[in-house]
């Protein structure tokens, strides 16, 4: 993407003078956009909206309002986000489903029909995936296993099996007719691994040699997507990497190292791809979404830890719709924010020259604080 270019001081630079813009003259600050990288280079990223309650099918503030709520301090209303695990968006991005893992509940937001509602009675709800026709399925880790829904809300069928012990991200492959539920496992665990099942239910069997560090293997993963051929991939948090395996189950690479680098992650979370078949990584430790070309090389990363709108802090899932609009869980934001690609081709897609490549990622001292190892007793921010 313009070799989707360097990272960028965004934060740094612009934010300031948009704060200010705001302050002095409102009028001209509506014309403000938050994008990545930033000028003179050619915006890749562009940051739309932040969707926090129910009210955000009625009304769509712009940046500067946002920007006024947050030096306002908003007041929380009806329908709001607490603790958003899941995102998925529907093909046409008309309506977005979010999972709330401290209410167990999930929110539909229906922006065409301007509606919106919940559906209760979930079990600590975390991944939600779509098949062709909008059934939806929730991975549930109280119970074990992963809900289906149609589009109106009523429950199909449950899904699980007795192997299953914390089931977390989840995605169907809809030209195979298969699911993948991640099962990221405890601390006592001795396979960390991804189940795979037909839509009916019926167990296929499962990816991961075992849990440990070399190819193949796992250490608590937490999230998958399965691209346009049927290939999967697999954020391998605590190995810090994505794995990628093919629709029989073959590994194929991995992509991605601890580290503050330039393609390196801390915890990767929230996995998707866009419509050029580039890799979207959501890192919870860093705050902010870095996008791989589908040869494992990175191209951009956008966010950055902080409150204001546009900034995360400790993404959680990450889910792109057919017009390449971005949807990313805020988790302690509460809030899931949107972007979306621009002024971007398939033929923009290939690595950065050696040039072009900094020595480190800049990524804030506030994010490199995150604990690295994950304990049984953890919060879900640090799962």
């Amino acid at each position: 993407m313009n070799r989707f270019s360097r990272p960028c001081r965004l934060l740094a630079v612009a934010l300031p003078v948009l704060l200010a813009g705001c302050a002095a003259a409102p009028e001209k600050a509506e014309q403000a956009r938050l994008v990545w990288p930033p000028p003179p280079q050619q915006p890749r990223i562009e940051f739309v909206r932040t969707i926090a309650n129910e009210s955000a099918v009625d009304h769509d503030t712009t940046f500067s309002e946002k920007i006024a709520n947050f030096l306002g301090g908003e007041k929380p209303k009806a329908g709001q986000i607490s603790s958003p695990m899941g995102v998925v968006a529907s093909d046409d991005g008309q309506r977005l489903y979010v999972s709330d893992f401290a209410r167990s509940v999930v929110f539909v937001f229906d922006f065409a029909n301007h509606a919106f509602r919940a559906l209760n009675n979930m079990h600590r709800p975390v991944g939600l995936a779509l098949d062709a026709d909008e059934n939806l399925y929730v991975a549930e880790q109280e119970t074990k296993g992963t809900s289906v829904y149609d589009r109106d809300g009523n429950m199909l069928r449950f899904i699980t099996d007795d192997s299953i012990e914390r089931p977390a991200g989840v995605a169907v492959d809809r030209n195979n007719g298969k699911l993948y539920v991640v099962d990221t496992g405890h601390q006592e665990s001795k396979e960390h691994t991804v189940k795979i099942f037909d839509l009916e239910g019926n167990l296929l069997g499962h990816l991961g040699d075992g849990r440990g560090g070399y190819p193949g293997q796992f250490l608590f993963p937490t999230y998958v997507a399965v691209d346009a051929l049927g290939n999967v991939y697999v954020s391998d948090t605590l190995n810090s990497r994505v794995q990628k395996f093919d629709p029989d189950g073959n590994y194929l690479m991995s992509f991605g190292s601890r580290g503050n680098g330039w393609g390196m992650f801390d915890k990767p979370k929230g996995v998707a791809l866009d419509s050029f078949g580039n890799v979207y990584v959501a890192d919870s430790g860093w705050s902010n979404v870095q996008i791989f070309n589908p040869a494992g090389e990175v191209l951009l990363f956008f966010g950055g830890r902080g409150p204001v709108p546009g900034m995360l802090k400790n993404a959680t899932d990450v889910s792109i719709d057919s017009n390449n609009n971005i949807y990313v869980g805020d988790y302690i934001n509460h809030r899931v924010e949107q972007y979306r690609l621009v002024n971007t081709t398939a033929a923009d897609s290939f690595s950065p020259t050696a040039d072009e490549i900094p020595v480190a990622a800049e990524k804030s001292s506030e994010a490199a604080t995150v604990p690295v190892e994950l304990k049984d007793n953890a919060k879900p921010s640090e799962r």
